[in-house]
């Protein structure tokens, strides 16, 4: 029995359907009125979500009242918050002024870059080298030491992969999903060095469920990974518990943070892989999560932005 292809199949079909729903048929005369209609049900769906997940902007004041006194540390996702979603995965650049934005900050705060891609792509990305950077949901971790000697190499610098011993079996699996979605057009698997990306952003939505069969079938081999759905994206990642939640703490502990009630931890991301993150903010009673959104979606974040561009004001006022 293929298991692992039914799970799969039940996570993407909601998710396929509720992409169908966002995006509703246009049709001349009568259409339009319909269009209308449901872009108002749609607004008022939004408002509502926000009283429950404010704009961080709008309620900028609470932020700093709240972190008065304390340290702030800042942990950034990537795709989707410092860079516009593309359909090119390798063109996803963030603008010089975005750069900047980060550049102030991490100035004043410790700043960590949490994304799903492979470590040094984020890097090539972003330039800075001051940062803190977690590639592959965090299981690639890697910058300057503040904390305990635990997290210290021989040259005083945090390096921390968890998962190293799937590294045979994850490219074994990118050679395969290769070979297997080379049919679909518009099919690109991004190699993470830990995880998997199959992007399906240019991919015709009626190929979606057989490239997720396609997927499964592969997967049904290789137990010890599992598969989540992002943005537009399949996700596939070693089966440990690690995740950007875990990545934070570790972060926090290495910043000397850990057990610490002086810290203000904020957090801002844009996809279902940052609710781990916002997850544990939650748990911890500490800080704020961010979540990007033009969209009301399912969060354990408390505060929300639009999109880059206002993620990009919210760096320039806490620097200010």
């Amino acid at each position: 029995m293929r298991k692992q292809n039914v799970i799969v199949t039940e996570e993407i079909n909601p998710w396929v359907d509720s992409l169908r729903a966002s995006s509703p048929t246009r049709v001349k005369t009568a259409g339009t009125a319909i269009s209308a209609s449901f872009g108002g049900a749609r607004d008022e769906e939004y408002q509502n979500w926000l009283r429950q997940h404010p704009s961080a902007l709008r309620n900028f004041g609470d932020i700093v009242a709240a972190s008065k006194g304390k340290r702030i540390a800042m942990f950034l996702d990537y795709d989707g918050t410092l860079s516009p979603i593309v359909d090119d995965p390798d063109r996803a650049f963030m603008s010089d002024a975005m750069r900047e934005a980060v550049r102030d900050v991490a100035r004043r705060f410790p700043t960590a870059i949490v994304s799903g891609r492979r470590r040094d792509k984020v890097f090539d990305f972003v330039q800075l080298r001051e940062l803190y950077y977690a590639g592959s949901h965090g299981l690639d971790i890697k910058g300057p030491s503040k904390g305990t000697k635990r997290t210290r190499s021989k040259n005083k610098a945090v390096f921390f992969q968890p998962a190293s011993q799937f590294l045979p079996v994850i490219h074994e699996v990118y050679k395969k999903l290769e070979e297997k979605t080379s049919s679909i057009p518009g099919s690109r698997i991004e190699n993470n060095t830990f995880t998997l990306s199959v992007h399906f952003r240019c991919i015709d939505e009626k190929k979606w469920s057989s490239l997720a069969e396609q997927v499964g079938s592969v997967l049904d081999d290789y137990p010890q990974l599992t598969l989540t759905v992002g943005r537009k994206v399949l996700e596939i990642r070693p089966t440990i518990k690690w995740d950007k939640g875990k990545a934070l703490e570790f972060l926090l502990e290495s910043l000397g943070f850990a057990n610490c009630s002086n810290v203000f931890p904020v957090y801002i991301g844009d996809d279902n892989t940052d609710e781990d993150a916002f997850r544990v903010l939650h748990e911890r009673g500490q800080g704020a999560g961010i979540l990007v959104s033009k969209a009301p979606k399912k969060t354990k974040a408390s505060f929300s932005l639009r999109d880059p561009t206002e993620v990009m004001e919210f760096l320039h006022r806490l620097v200010e």
